[in-house]
């Protein structure tokens, strides 16, 4: 694999890193975040203007059918500047799972707008006391002549706020669990929106008979679309660790104890340089996870991989920030706390490093034992 960009993907890089950096400094980021939204639809529309938003798409469905590496290249600088739009949540994710289990009819209605940025799309999967990952689903789907109804709740359901479509998981009365396409604003439907702790959105969809319209099985399909959004996950964390390391390497120049730099403190450079190792650990098992999804290797072994390694790069990478900015590394008004709250958000979506590391401890039988012989 060619690790170096391609040209159209720098200029893809560049064009998202001028857009989010003229959009994004810390301060309007923090007016942004506080508004009811959570986001700005000026940039949401300028993304879908650039084509970020079909990236992932099919030509066929108004996207620009483009590989997973551009899809990371924007997803590294959404982590670096903490943008807040959903692009994960509202399109890679759920959009993956209409292009993979709907027919042509559904994707060629749904993709398009979303593709064009008039239609937000949310996965609501997860339940209340669910655990990654949750294989038990207790929504149920009856059928009612040629469409269905879903009686269920599903929590949390990221930005499932501000969505108008909603792809929900259910399991029909055969036993089987299946996708379904449901609009927000259905009767049946009732949202609770809330926020997180990091800056984002979310909201507890309650469905109670509400008309929906079947996608296809879950089984294939939410695993492969999980590892796409794994992948994009990584990314976001490595862009956002790079700005935290970057924050603190120019505070320990700057900020002066005992009238010399804290740079000069050969500990503190120490931890630094330890904080550039799980940098650059972390964006490897990025990219070696980007090349999976290339290969067409969607499997959940690549995907937990990256992610156990990232999860633990992110909490070192918090942890350090904090600690080496000191009190200040804490306060709302100083970014290096919000690249703390988004690493340790990000560590916990889709299974934290702790479940990650199960998955992996349970494909250890799969492996032939290697013997060695001393002569």
């Amino acid at each position: 694999m060619d690790f170096e960009l391609t040209d159209e993907q720098v200029l893809l890089r560049d064009t998202v890193r001028e857009l989010l950096a003229r959009a994004y400094d810390p301060e309007n980021r923090l007016k942004v975040i506080d508004t009811e939204l959570g986001w700005n639809r000026d940039v949401w529309s300028q993304l879908a203007e650039l084509g970020v938003l079909g990236l992932s798409f099919s030509e066929a469905d108004g996207g620009m059918d483009a590989g997973p590496v551009e899809t990371m290249v924007v997803m590294e600088e959404i982590g670096r500047r903490l943008a807040p739009e959903p692009l994960l949540d509202a399109v890679l994710l759920p959009g993956a799972l209409i292009a993979r289990a709907g027919t042509d009819e559904q994707r060629q209605r749904v993709l398009p707008g979303v593709a064009a940025g008039t239609t937000l799309l949310a996965l609501a999967h997860d339940e209340p006391g669910s655990r990654w990952p949750a294989t038990e689903v207790a929504t149920r789907a009856e059928a009612d002549g040629d469409g269905y109804r879903l009686t269920g709740v599903k929590n949390p359901v990221a930005h499932g706020d501000c969505a108008d479509q909603l792809v929900v998981s259910a399991t029909g009365t055969d036993g089987v669990q299946a996708l379904f396409l449901v609009a927000a604003d259905a009767a049946g439907v009732a949202r609770k929106p809330y926020r997180t702790f990091d800056g984002g959105r979310g909201a507890q969809v309650e469905f109670t008979a509400a008309p929906a319209e079947l996608l296809g099985p879950v089984a294939g399909v939410l695993d492969a679309a999980i590892g796409t959004a794994q992948a994009s996950l990584c990314a976001e964390a490595v862009g956002a660790m790079s700005e935290a390391l970057r924050l603190t390497t120019d505070y320990l120049k700057t900020r002066k104890q005992f009238g010399v730099p804290l740079s000069t403190f050969q500990t503190l450079t120490q931890r630094a340089a330890n904080m550039y190792v799980s940098l650059e650990l972390a964006r490897s098992m990025s990219l070696y996870l980007t090349a999976a999804l290339a290969d067409g290797d969607v499997g959940p072994v690549p995907a937990s991989r990256a992610r156990l390694q990232v999860s633990r790069a992110a909490r070192h990478i918090g942890q350090e920030a904090v600690q080496m900015h000191g009190g200040i590394g804490i306060t709302t008004e100083y970014p290096v706390s919000h690249y703390v709250a988004r690493l340790t958000a990000v560590e916990r979506v889709l299974g934290g490093g702790n479940d990650h590391l199960q998955v992996l401890a349970r494909q250890v039988g799969d492996y032939e034992l290697a013997e060695f012989q001393c002569r």
